[in-house]
């Protein structure tokens, strides 16, 4: 089958070339194109099934209508949920998003943006891996436009769209303060992640705040490289103290799973043994046997803004902008109230 091009369109319609091209590339108020007439060019684009050729195309206006976007882990709820906002996103402003996972890796971060870079992409969104402060240094000085999402470094000055950590953490905690608990664990990762940090700033606070005399046990920092073991040892060591803790909040939901496959393993009943309480949602919460309460993160508002940001970046905007949304917490069955 023949395919179709703008002379087709044209002797179709019985209009110049040039006038389609205006009308299909958007141009048809700037070149004053009638209202009746661009209609008829559009409908006929459609009608004849006309596929735009984008390789010209870009060639010509120097855009490809393409965002670069890197995750931290595809496997993560949070990545498939910001991927899947920014991509609907960005199909209404005719942008298609090409996608890569760092694996939190920072080396496969910076090569992965090099090649969508080199793939002529016309913006970039990225969540940054721990230690990649210098890539993104770099991407400033190129003139390269680009949003971080989910995570920034408060010494590089971009443009960001993230979430208010310290205040989610912060009402996580006194949720369970307000339920009658004191003794109440904190399980984060050990990193120099800003936000991960601002989570347990928001935790101390809380503390501070109701005059919770915080101990140094009840902070566990996991090895984000060891995983479930790691937890279970820290878990473990938790579960020594000689006065027992009332609840366990985990910074992450992948920290909360396998927190709980360690509480299900050692029969350790929750919420009437310890309450839970999760910094993030996740799927596999729909396996244990009680409701887990969470703090969830506005995930389609996060990507639309980032998408949004990114396009007037690409368009000119010179404006910084760095916006923290707020987390809402969603009640479940896995925390229980405590007599004070």
């Amino acid at each position: 089958m023949k395919k179709v091009n703008l002379k087709d369109i044209a002797e179709y319609v019985g209009v110049s070339t040039a006038l389609v091209s205006y009308v299909l590339n958007g141009q048809a108020v700037e070149k004053q194109v009638n209202k009746s007439t661009a209609e008829l060019i559009t409908k006929a684009a459609l009608d004849l099934n006309y596929q735009p050729n984008q390789i010209a195309k870009s060639l010509k206006t120097q855009k490809t209508n393409t965002i670069g976007l890197i995750v931290a882990d595809i496997n993560f709820k949070f990545s498939t949920g910001i991927t899947r906002s920014i991509e609907e996103e960005a199909k209404k402003n005719n942008y298609t998003v090409i996608y890569g996972s760092s694996n939190e890796n920072a080396e496969k971060f910076s090569k992965l943006v090099n090649v969508l870079v080199n793939r002529r992409v016309d913006g970039l969104i990225l969540v940054p891996t721990e230690g990649s402060e210098n890539e993104i240094e770099l991407l400033q000085r190129s003139g390269i436009p680009f949003v971080l999402i989910d995570r920034h470094f408060p010494a590089v000055q971009c443009n960001y769209i993230g979430l208010d950590n310290h205040k989610a953490a912060y009402n996580a905690t006194q949720y369970l303060i307000d339920q009658g608990h004191r003794r109440i664990a904190f399980v984060n990762y050990r990193t120099t992640l800003f936000h991960l940090l601002e989570r347990n700033r928001g935790y101390f606070d809380a503390l501070k705040d109701n005059k919770i005399q915080f101990e140094q046990s009840w902070l566990q920092q996991v090895d984000n490289s060891a995983g479930h073991n790691d937890v279970s040892l820290n878990l473990k060591d938790l579960m020594k103290e000689p006065e027992p803790f009332d609840a366990l909040f985990f910074a992450t939901d992948t920290l909360t799973i396998n927190g709980l496959k360690y509480l299900n393993k050692e029969k350790i009943s929750v919420p009437d043994q310890i309450s839970v309480l999760s910094f993030d949602e996740s799927d596999a919460f729909d396996l244990f046997y009680t409701t887990i309460t969470f703090s969830r993160q506005p995930l389609m508002e996060m990507g639309s803004l980032a998408v949004t940001n990114l396009i007037e970046l690409m368009n000119g905007s010179k404006q910084l902008k760095q916006i923290s949304l707020e987390a809402e917490l969603v009640s479940g069955a896995s925390c229980k109230e405590r007599l004070r």
